[in-house]
């Protein structure tokens, strides 16, 4: 069942990090038994992170990019020149014990399988940072915040959205979606995103508690801009996704939320980088028709109609008898 793997890691600035994890890479591919490639998508970074990667790693295939995309750009470039049947999207930050893949290639056996992610789990305190998500909505707001895991941790559980600091994903299906949107970058929400885009089409996600990784959380983000712009790339994304998966009468009462609830709150708790955020959104409205087209063009090619409510059923009738539990851990 194993089958061979592209490994696509976009890099921005991250030597230390690549000297950091690259070993623990390459020893988890090689304990796999499987062929595979490694493709760094570097980001136009100013340290030395191609002459590094270069000179201890001249088996890895490098893709420069001449001005910097954020992480859904970055990780495209990867996707569109990886060759064989999955492709582990993978964070400089993160660390692999070497029998990583060795749970998740099963998943792969059937032909809905889109992917599959493992645990990760903090480098420094040992927190669970990330498990299966499940859909729950507030208004009509969607959130994928909400954490779970299984009590049996052999039955196969569906998570709404895939990682994407350590996401397995078949090759051809990522293809097929057409990679992240970028419309996201520089970063946030474009992995909850494209797990939902393969859930709308027809494909399963899964989470497999018996994979860990250990994760260095934002440690290639918290350096590049403050703190504030930060926080309105990530609300301005928030309000994309949201106009990009909610249809039309849903995205007027949304936005009808958004404007009696969200803008007066934020004014009044002096959070005035939301206001950035709206206006940035504004601003995509062309953009935002581009990815809802593109998105309604990928489910008619598939047949399907699978609507965000339907996703959520969907697993709830995949987890019917199980014993959910929630949180992390």
């Amino acid at each position: 069942m194993k089958k061979n793997i592209s490994v696509v890691i976009p890099n921005f600035n991250g030597k230390h990090l690549l000297q950091q994890n690259l070993p623990s890479v390459l020893k988890a591919l090689e304990y796999s038994g499987t062929r595979f490639e490694i493709i760094l998508v570097d980001d136009h970074s100013t340290d030395d992170s191609i002459a590094f990667t270069e000179r201890n790693y001249p088996q890895i295939q490098i893709v420069s990019s001449k001005t910097n995309g954020g992480f859904s750009v970055a990780c495209n470039k990867g996707i569109a020149v990886a060759q064989y049947e999955l492709t582990l999207l993978l964070n400089t930050d993160i660390q692999l014990p070497e029998n990583y893949l060795e749970s998740q290639f099963e998943y792969f056996q059937y032909p809905d399988t889109f992917g599959v992610m493992g645990k990760i789990i903090g480098f420094k305190n040992k927190e669970v940072q990330d498990t299966a998500r499940y859909i729950s909505r507030s208004g009509f707001k969607i959130k994928a915040n909400n954490f779970f895991y299984l009590e049996d941790t052999d039955f196969w559980c569906p998570t709404a959205y895939l990682s994407g600091a350590n996401a397995l994903v078949d090759t051809q299906k990522l293809k097929a979606i057409g990679g992240f949107d970028e419309i996201f970058s520089p970063f946030y929400y474009e992995d909850f995103d494209l797990g939902l885009r393969a859930w709308r089409v027809g494909w399963k996600c899964y989470y497999q508690p018996k994979a860990f990784c250990m994760h260095d959380h934002s440690a290639t983000t918290k350096t590049i801009r403050t703190r504030s712009w930060v926080k309105s790339i990530f609300y301005r994304n928030r309000l994309l996704f949201h106009a990009i998966h909610l249809d039309t009468l849903q995205r007027t009462m949304w936005l009808t939320q958004i404007v009696l609830t969200d803008l007066l709150f934020r004014w009044i708790s002096f959070r005035f980088y939301f206001y950035k955020s709206t206006g940035m959104f504004l601003s995509m409205q062309k953009e935002i028709s581009q990815s809802r087209n593109r998105l309604k063009l990928l489910m008619i090619n598939n047949k399907t109609e699978t609507s965000v409510q339907d996703i959520k059923n969907r697993m709830d009738e995949l987890l019917t008898g199980q014993a959910i539990i929630k949180g992390r851990a």
